[in-house]
């Protein structure tokens, strides 16, 4: 069995982009360095590699690719690489010229454990500027169905292969070569139609001014497009100079994100990894309709394949994930990227209630302002979106309603904010009217006894809204709702006339994790005064509490996330859950690489916004994780199922059951729960 340590038990694969050092017109040379980069793939359990474009012979060599005595040594260190492969590891893709029938192709040859798997030669020859390819080869676009003799075995030759492992690490190549993803209907379009995850390609490539660019934004392209692993290899250092130059650009794209790139103009050779998330583009795969349906709708123009199986059964040792898991996958850890996200996270949030408020001609808020983080961000964005839609800010009608358990400090955060934004502000002490209904149903804390149930703490929590809802009526307002998507989640409100209910929540599809930064985004803005901007960060320095329990003499104040878990750790599992819909085992082990002192996370330097947490053991995952499924798939979908409207944010997605998510409000959590007794009980 794999261990659970392992990347190749949770869906992974282990990939590489090699670039050797070459000589011009060298192949003993080339296929020794060639042999390196394999030998050291092996050593990092690498499962599938890709060398560059006519990497044997060197790409630069023009007329000399017509000579026997070159054609001849390409030949033989071929046959020497595939006799060294049977005692390794790899799965490897070189290119080389090679002869068949009378004519020369530019072709990569797939080699594993002692056989060459398949030749596949480049489609589409540039023929343009520096490109001179028909001086030499023959076009492969239209070679289906043929056989060549090589290296003493009968090889598959064609543009019509994949590759397909059916060892225990199993997955499906293809391969193109160069020029072949800068046409307009690449190869590998409709290899992916047709099942092939990862797809390679040997390029040479030479650079200019801007041209790794255009490499990425092709690869990254057709990667999301075929929602596959893009594999790209180009010629580096020791090619010929006579006219052009070469950058060695490796790189490893997994669906549109960038995993991994080589070090460009790196003097000697590179080998970049990474392990690509197989198990992340067959979910995309699965329920994205439209890749489907565009592989039926072009099946009469699509190849007729053929399958070649080899089997690459998996390492069993334990090994370090070879990608890196954000801790925050709702927040980038690029501050750049993090900032253009607040930008439009809260953009979203004002244009979605200002939408609202014109489209129900309404000209009046009402919100509850606790003075924590949810009620604080969503006055912000009532405060912009009335400033938008040229509405005075005394039209907020804003209310902070202190309960049994309210702090000083927290009471004095909502005046403070409210009278900031410039709100009609006024406070409703909802003691009163909360002993007179304890009272009335007989619970034991109206006859003074310390007894702080569920039922105490909802009788505050649904007072509250319901005054909310009535001083709308009250006042002809909407009542803006302030829960994030992190409580949503977890089921963490009150049900029906509660804070799960509002007429429109600005904050449904943010998590807490990002609600914290476009807090400070906000304050960052300079839109605010700097007294405001203060006050702001001295909310997100408070405890998170629903601040309803009275906390006993000399203990701290009722903690959230000592009763639900530490929301970076359950916003992680929400999203690999909901968005992605891994295996609890998977996210566990992503969580753990991300969260421990062990992990890939801690392997490396961590920005600010990544090591301002601290760690989390396998155990505390675990114990976490448990809570977290048991919560999402059992006690709360049907509050979800009765959610109020508000704008999606980000592609993390969002629990409406009229988007992203929609399931029953009668489900178990058993196979989730059972499931989960993979992950080990340390670490």
């Amino acid at each position: 069995m794999v261990s659970f340590f392992s990347p190749y038990a949770h869906d992974f694969v282990r990939v590489a982009a090699a670039v050797p050092r070459v000589n011009v017109a060298d192949p003993a040379f080339n296929g020794a360095e060639t042999l390196k980069l394999i030998e050291r793939a092996h050593a990092e359990r690498v499962a599938l590699m890709v060398f560059p474009e006519l990497g044997l012979s060197s790409y630069a060599i023009d007329d000399l690719l017509q000579q026997d005595a070159l054609l001849d040594a390409v030949e033989e260190e071929l046959r020497r690489l595939v006799e060294a492969s049977r005692d390794l590891f790899p799965a490897f893709a070189v290119g080389l010229p090679l002869r068949v029938r009378g004519q020369l192709f530019n072709c990569a040859a797939l080699v594993h454990r002692g056989r060459i798997l398949g030749l596949v030669p480049k489609s589409y020859l540039p023929n343009y500027r520096e490109f001179y390819e028909k001086r030499h080869f023959a076009p492969g676009a239209h070679t289906r169905g043929e056989t060549v003799r090589l290296c003493g075995m009968d090889v598959p030759f064609g543009v019509d292969l994949l590759f397909c492992s059916v060892g225990t690490c199993a997955f499906t190549v293809h391969i193109e070569i160069c020029e072949d993803v800068w046409a307009p209907l690449p190869p590998s379009t409709f290899a992916a139609m047709a099942g092939a995850e990862v797809l390679l390609n040997l390029s040479a490539s030479n650079i200019t001014i801007g041209k790794s660019e255009s490499r990425h934004l092709l690869c990254g392209a057709q990667s999301m497009t075929a929602v596959a692993a893009y594999v790209y290899a180009a010629a580096g250092p020791g090619e010929s100079t006579t006219d052009l130059a070469w950058d060695g650009q490796a790189m490893i794209y997994e669906n549109g994100g960038l995993l991994g790139e080589s070090d460009r103009f790196a003097p000697e050779s590179t080998l970049t990894v990474s392990d690509v998330d197989l198990g992340r583009l067959r979910q995309e795969r699965m329920r994205t309709g439209s890749f489907g349906d565009c592989a039926r709708a072009n099946r009469a123009s699509a190849p007729v394949w053929r399958t070649v199986e080899f089997t690459l059964d998996a390492p069993k040792e334990a090994l370090p994930l070879c990608r890196d898991v954000e801790r925050f996958p709702y927040v980038p850890s690029n501050p750049a990227k993090l900032a253009e996200n607040c930008y439009e996270a809260f953009n979203i949030q004002v244009q979605g209630l200002a939408k609202r408020l014109e489209a129900t001609r309404t000209e009046k808020v009402v919100i509850g302002v606790s003075g924590g983080l949810d009620s604080t961000h969503a006055l912000m964005v009532i405060a912009r979106a009335f400033d938008r839609l040229k509405l005075p800010r005394e039209n907020i009608l804003a209310f902070t309603m202190p309960g049994f358990a309210t702090g000083d400090t927290s009471k004095s955060y909502a005046w403070g904010l409210m009278k900031a934004v410039g709100a009609t502000a006024e406070e409703i002490d909802i003691r009163p009217a909360a002993k007179q209904l304890l009272a009335d149903m007989k619970h034991p804390f109206a006859r003074g006894e310390p007894v702080h149930d569920v039922t105490f703490e909802n009788v505050q929590a649904g007072l509250r809204t319901d005054y909310l809802f009535r001083l709308a009526n009250h006042h002809k307002g909407l009542v803006v709702g302030t829960g994030d998507l992190s409580e949503i989640g977890l089921g963490w409100s009150t049900y029906g006339v509660g804070d799960h209910m509002s007429h429109y929540n600005v904050n449904a599809s943010v998590p807490k994790t990002l609600i914290q930064h476009l807090i400070r985004f906000v304050a960052d803005s300079g839109d605010v005064s700097h007294e405001t901007a203060q006050l702001l960060r001295e909310v997100l320095g408070a405890t998170i509490s629903p601040e309803l329990v009275p906390a006993r003499e000399g203990e701290p104040i009722q903690s959230t996330e000592a009763a639900i878990g530490p929301y970076p750790l359950q916003d992680f599992n929400l999203y690999y859950t909901s968005r992605f819909g891994f295996r609890p085992s998977k996210t566990a082990y992503l969580s753990w690489n991300a969260w421990s002192e062990t992990g890939t996370a801690n392997q490396r330097s961590l920005g600010n916004l990544q090591a301002e947490h601290g760690a989390y053991s396998l155990a505390e995952v675990r114990k976490w994780l448990e809570l977290f499924l048991f919560r999402f798939f059992t006690i709360s979908q049907f509050k979800r199922s009765a959610m109020p409207n508000g704008p999606k944010i980000s592609s993390g997605g969002s629990l409406s059951p009229r988007g992203d998510w929609r399931a029953p409000s009668d489900s178990a959590a058993g196979p989730w729960l059972e499931e989960l007794k993979k992950v080990p009980e340390q670490e």
